[in-house]
């Protein structure tokens, strides 16, 4: 991936977005990692979080890395064009952000805590860009599959806000609204880094701690 400048950083419009195709992009081999599948469907109880932080090779990682995740995946998700390729969402006429699913547990890990790691991983006072990765595909975004998570994201991001400001940075950009499709990316995109561990990573946080306390008053959500 590397570093990387897309169409622009202005989104597109509706109906100006590459028109996509109706299949999808796979089929996919289990998980590298963790050895699960990254299709549904998934075993009973779990939940699945769809979050944006820039470069999905690293956010991936971040994020199959962590206590009760069942599986991951790289993909697509917020705008317009149906199972699109790569190539087509780095030319920014998709509307689309580079995301990953994650499908966990409640049992074993709160939603609270994956929407703290989610700030803490990368730079969300950024607009369409992370670092040297710029254009409307590196956005920082959380896609709510519930409205439970809705509500959780944006208590999250409201106190988390009020730390980085501490902190001498900016508002927060992140994207917070309802999970739309959730595209699977190439197959040569999933566990990019756990087939190549010396690959480019973009990730980068700000440094400033999002503790479980500030997720919600007195505990996880």
């Amino acid at each position: 991936m590397g570093v990387f400048v897309s169409g622009g950083q202005q989104m597109v419009a509706r109906e100006l977005a590459l028109p996509g195709r109706a299949e999808p992009l796979g089929p996919f081999s289990p998980h590298l990692a963790l050895g699960t599948q990254i299709e549904p469907p998934f075993p009973p109880g779990l939940e699945r979080a769809v979050l944006g932080l820039g470069c999905f090779w690293g956010a991936e990682r971040r994020f199959w890395q962590a206590e009760g995740v069942y599986t991951t995946a790289a993909g697509y998700s917020g705008g317009y064009t149906p199972h699109p390729t790569y190539e087509e969402v780095c030319s920014g006429r998709t509307g689309h952000a580079e995301v990953v699913l994650v499908v966990f547990d409640p049992a074993r890990v709160g939603y609270g805590h994956l929407v703290a790691r989610f700030f803490e991983s990368h730079d969300p006072t950024q607009a369409m860009r992370q670092g040297n990765d710029v254009g409307t595909q590196y956005r920082s975004a959380i896609y709510a599959t519930t409205p439970a998570q809705l509500e959780v994201a944006a208590r999250v991001r409201d106190r988390y806000a009020a730390l980085l400001a501490g902190a001498g940075y900016g508002p927060v950009e992140t994207e917070i609204v309802e999970a739309g499709p959730f595209y699977y990316a190439e197959q040569y995109h999933q566990q990019y880094l756990a087939a190549h561990p010396d690959g480019y990573c973009g990730l980068g946080g700000t440094g400033v701690s999002c503790p479980v306390g500030v997720v919600i008053p007195g505990g996880d959500a």
